[in-house]
């Protein structure tokens, strides 16, 4: 048994397919099938179970999945911990961010941070929030711009900005000309929400919602993106919550926004990243470079990122 070994076993669990596997690994089929069924005769256990060409793991393998994964990680954490004691501000920078922050926040943030961090090219993975977390503690990426508290001792976060959600809406809607709503004047049954899985959905929620028993609109009309939702919106099919950053520059009559009134709550984003990572200074510098490219009206954060998921 060897690291190369795990290293086939990992990428065919991840890619559920020989092939696909072998390319990822830069080998010939034959080459990554051989070498794992000669695993496989040295363990006495079966690790894949093959019919056709689909491959799964066999449910009895799956620790030995989980530990080639933490094997094949050591020494990535290995390679990086040399990399940082040669020069902790050099390498490639992995940078997840959720869909609500990327589009409006990287295009302020991109430009400073290639300027600030000449060694370190940034790398974007756009995913949810509970598979870049998950990315991040498989060491696949550094860290991950979010916008809620990410539940894990093993990670530690920067508080970047705090930003005010917006009542979105048609311009012929009877709260299009308000200077400010409170959540409670919004009727839930209008309100269209994002999927499940995006933390704005339960942040409108929590908003706006009526109890349990309250049943949403958004749950009839559930959108993969803010920009689905806004369009919706103007359009009269209903009203949504947005951060103002995904506002900030848009003109015209197609929508109008509403403040919500004092004392709702903003959101606060984020940078979540591993307690352990050798990138810390590089993380920090990232963090900084965000801070000082972002829109002069974002608040810095009044208390901790970290608060309850939903």
């Amino acid at each position: 048994m060897n690291l190369r070994d795990l290293a086939y076993v990992v990428a065919v669990a991840d890619h559920g397919h020989f092939g696909r596997a072998a390319l990822a690994c830069n080998v010939s089929q034959p080459t990554l099938s051989g070498q794992i069924l000669k695993l496989e005769a040295e363990l006495g256990v079966r690790i894949f179970e093959r019919e056709g060409r689909s491959v799964s793991v066999a449910a009895r393998a799956a620790p030995i999945v989980e530990q080639a994964r933490r094997a094949v990680a050591a020494i990535a954490d290995v390679a990086a911990a040399a990399r940082g004691a040669r020069d902790p501000m050099a390498g490639p920078l992995r940078i997840g961010v959720i869909p609500t922050i990327g589009p409006y926040l990287l295009p302020y943030a991109l430009p400073a941070v290639i300027r600030d961090l000449p060694q370190a090219p940034v790398t974007v993975v756009e995913d949810l929030t509970d598979r870049l977390l998950a990315l991040t503690l498989e060491r696949k990426i550094d860290a991950a711009l979010i916008a809620t508290d990410p539940g894990d001792r093993k990670l530690d976060c920067i508080a970047l900005y705090e930003e005010p959600f917006l009542l979105v809406v048609a311009p012929d809607h009877p709260l299009a000309g308000r200077a400010s709503v409170a959540p409670r004047e919004i009727d839930p049954q209008t309100l269209l929400l994002l999927a499940d899985g995006h933390c704005l959905r339960d942040q409108a929620i929590a908003l706006c919602g009526r109890g349990a028993g309250a049943r949403l609109a958004g749950s009839d009309i559930s959108a993969t993106s803010l920009e689905t939702l806004l369009h919706l919106a103007a359009a009269g099919y209903g009203v949504t919550l947005a951060p103002r950053l995904a506002l900030d520059g848009r003109g015209g009559a197609r929508l109008a926004a509403v403040p919500l009134s004092a004392g709702a709550r903003p959101r606060q984003v984020a940078l979540a990243f591993r307690r352990d990572t050798t990138r810390r200074e590089a993380i920090a510098k990232f963090a900084a470079s965000v801070r000082s490219s972002a829109p002069l009206w974002l608040s810095e954060p009044k208390r901790s990122p970290r608060r309850k998921r939903t």
